[in-house]
């Protein structure tokens, strides 16, 4: 029968040694070594640079469109009212002389007045079109006119009004645009 004893390392009344084996590396082979962990490290480190550099971006990034869509949130609002604007816009062109003279008509434009102020406040402003070269990312061309050499390629008429809402096109000038 066998004897087993657990951890001393004797079977059979004889001891059995599990000396651990030493490596002796050289001097050089200890410089190989050192040289590649130093690589490694800097691998590391330029990883971690690059990661870090990464989410400071990302947080930059997310907090300008935060800051973007909280700017441009009411948008949709501001689209709606731009129609509101043009109509109030073109019966002021077309009031008769008669009428131009009463307070009620005098009512009427400051109540412009401050549809204009109120949206300017919003960040709000119209697109100055009229003798502007043509811009397709702030005119849409609807017609085209012999204007001569010095009209060519620029807006001769502004047939709608365009805005932008903080330096964004909100709503592009529909413009008439000269050609040779």
């Amino acid at each position: 029968m066998e004897e087993q004893t657990i951890g001393v390392g004797t079977t059979n009344g004889e001891e059995t040694t599990n000396a651990a084996t030493t490596t002796t590396l050289s001097a050089d082979e200890l410089q190989t070594r050192l040289a590649q962990l130093e690589q490694d490290g800097a691998s590391y480190k330029d990883q971690y640079l690059r990661a870090a550099a990464d989410l400071k971006n990302y947080k930059r990034r997310a907090d300008q469109e935060r800051i973007d869509l909280i700017r441009n949130a009411g948008a949709s609002l501001l689209m709606k009212l731009l129609p509101l604007l043009d109509d109030l816009d073109l019966a002021m062109q077309h009031v008769p002389s008669d009428v131009a003279a009463t307070p009620w008509f005098s009512g009427l434009q400051g109540v412009q007045r401050k549809l204009l102020l109120m949206l300017e406040g919003e960040g709000v402003k119209p697109i100055e079109a009229l003798g502007k070269p043509f811009d397709p990312n702030q005119h849409e061309a609807v017609m085209n006119e012999d204007a001569g050499v010095e009209q060519a390629g620029k807006v001769t008429a502004e047939l709608r009004r365009g805005y932008t809402l903080h330096d964004r096109v909100l709503r592009p000038a529909m413009v008439k645009v000269g050609q040779e």
